[in-house]
């Protein structure tokens, strides 16, 4: 049940509810006051001037005053009846009561009239409009009738009309400079709660822009605590839910505090990429100073450097496509010449042993040059990627069989395994067909016996990125050459073009995934391992044109 007596009312309470903390106030002025002149009172201590012209008056009137106000109290507090009967009522029963204690006391040289000025402005400022100005016409009226009642029923006493017109006057006054200094107020008052609202709606909104953001923002103190993370920087620093609110920079990434670090002794250099500690994807930090001291916070703008490079990728294939016309025209229409007349000299009856495998010799290294060139030409005529949504179980197992039925390989040479069976990637599936034919053919010319290639998908733990890593039982990569893998050209196989590797690194990066090889040490096998880590599920969106 509420304690509102009248429940039509609450509307009006509520946006009153900063004037009624007001009354309240007020009424713990008019208790104290009231409670302070019956101590006097009842102690017998009151000055000689308070009650001098009728003390019995003055006694009643402080009591009767006294029960007003505690009566008052009660009312405010359950704020029943209305604000504006309440403070009416109030102020009236102030004037009367003030007036009686004025008369009981001696008139206005009693310094009660201070007393009503006070209770009127207090009015003024609860009320406004007309019924402050009744207020003051309410009191003037009161003075002017106490003075008139002194001179009729007491004809040795003078009155004194024109202290008590004074007295009005001030009354009025005050009335209106209340009136004016409220007006003020509460104008103010009103434009710092609409600038507060459009403030709370700015940061709302600028909490809104930067949460959806696909761009990570990072907000860094001067003693390097995280401030705020939105969830696309989460995402590429791989903290997934964790709380990491005024946690050192250093602790949640060393690698971007290193970076601000160097960013700190020379501003110059505003981004740099960076692969952080565990993590498939090369991002680019961009820093900006929050303000001019060296000291404030700063602001780090991260970015998957895949949409760079897939830009990057597009002119490299430009630059390609052009050195690929030159070299189709200049070099493999004599290399074809070269080859044809080798053939054709390995014809001659009169050809020795010696000469026969020379010429062989240059039918080997012409065909080698040929499948560089075919290569190369397929890099520069590469489409762009056409990503669809793979069912990733179902799709490797199609490609397993598909593989072993075209290169001959045991059916039992390629081991699918995906978790969870549902898992989904984003990738073009013929692009992604040729990265695994190579991938799984380098797995098979190099394992062990009897050869066997592991196909295993799931979750990173850190980015919670899907994954699908192909893996070997041979000896793995040598580790002096793994640094230079993904080089085009780069090969430890004499008939090798070294093409590869590189192909389906690019071909990765235009489906915004990332190709690595993994150390045997973090492998699922003592042999080779490259993983291929797709875009997020949440930032699957379609590669950048």
């Amino acid at each position: 049940m509420s304690d509102n007596p009248n429940p039509r009312a609450g509307a009006a309470d509520e946006i009153h509810a900063p004037a009624w903390t007001a009354l309240r106030y007020f009424n713990f002025y008019r208790a104290l006051l009231a409670g302070l002149l019956l101590a006097l009172v009842l102690w017998g201590v009151a000055p000689r001037a308070i009650g001098q012209y009728d003390f019995g008056l003055f006694r009643a009137t402080t009591y009767a005053y006294f029960v007003f106000s505690v009566l008052v109290a009660v009312t405010g507090k359950r704020r029943w009846p209305a604000f504006e009967i309440q403070v009416f009522v109030q102020v009236v029963a102030d004037i009367v009561a003030l007036t009686l204690l004025m008369h009981a006391s001696g008139g206005i040289p009693s310094g009660f009239g201070t007393l009503l000025v006070v209770a009127i402005a207090g009015g003024s400022i609860l009320i406004q409009g007309r019924i402050a100005v009744l207020f003051a016409a309410l009191g003037s009226l009161a003075v002017l009738a106490q003075q008139l009642y002194i001179r009729i029923n007491d004809p040795f006493v003078e009155a004194n009309y024109p202290h008590a017109g004074m007295l009005g006057a001030a009354l009025f006054a005050t009335v209106f400079l209340v009136q004016f200094s409220v007006r003020r107020m509460r104008a103010s008052e009103a434009l710092a709660r609409r600038r507060q609202v459009d403030l709370a709606n700015l940061a709302q909104l600028n909490e809104h822009i930067v949460g959806r953001m696909q761009s990570g923002i990072v907000a860094v103190d001067g003693a390097g605590r995280l401030r705020l993370i939105n969830d696309s920087a989460r995402h590429l620093l791989g903290l997934g839910s964790r709380r990491v609110a005024d946690l050192a920079l250093a602790t949640i990434s060393p690698d971007l505090d290193a970076l601000l670090a160097l960013w700190r002794d020379d501003r110059y250099w505003t981004s740099r990429l960076f692969q952080p500690h565990g993590g498939s994807l090369k991002l680019m930090a961009a820093f900006g100073a929050i303000g001019a001291d060296p000291d404030d916070g700063v602001l780090v703008f991260l970015e998957d450097a895949s949409a760079m490079q897939q830009r990057a990728q597009k002119l490299k294939l430009s630059a390609l496509g052009r050195l690929a016309g030159s070299i189709a025209h200049e070099i493999r229409n004599p290399l074809g010449a070269v080859s044809h007349a080798a053939q054709l000299l390995a014809e001659a009856p009169e050809l020795c042993a010696a000469d026969r495998r020379l010429t062989g010799i240059i039918c080997d290294n012409s065909q080698r040059m040929n499948t560089i060139v075919e290569n190369v030409l397929q890099l520069s005529r590469g489409k762009l990627a056409q990503p669809e949504e793979i069912s990733l179980a179902e799709w490797l197992n199609d490609f397993a069989d598909e593989f072993s039925a075209t290169t001959g390989s045991p059916r039992a040479a390629l081991a699918v395994t995906v978790a969870p069976p549902e898992l989904r990637v984003r990738f073009d599936p013929d692009q992604l067909r040729q990265v695994l034919v190579n991938l799984c053919e380098n797995g098979i010319r190099y394992a062990g016996s009897p050869p066997l290639v592991r196909l295993k998908a799931g979750f990173g733990a850190a980015d919670e990125r899907p994954y699908l890593e192909v893996s070997d039982n041979g000896a793995g990569v040598p580790e002096a050459s793994r640094d230079r893998l993904f080089e085009p050209f780069f090969t430890t196989r004499p008939q090798g073009a070294g093409l590869g590797l590189y192909i389906s690194r690019e071909l990765c990066e235009g489906n915004r995934a990332a190709l690595n090889y993994v150390a045997s040490a973090a492998a699922t096998s003592s042999g080779g391992c490259f993983r291929i880590t797709f875009a997020h599920p949440r930032r699957q969106a379609e590669v950048v044109m």
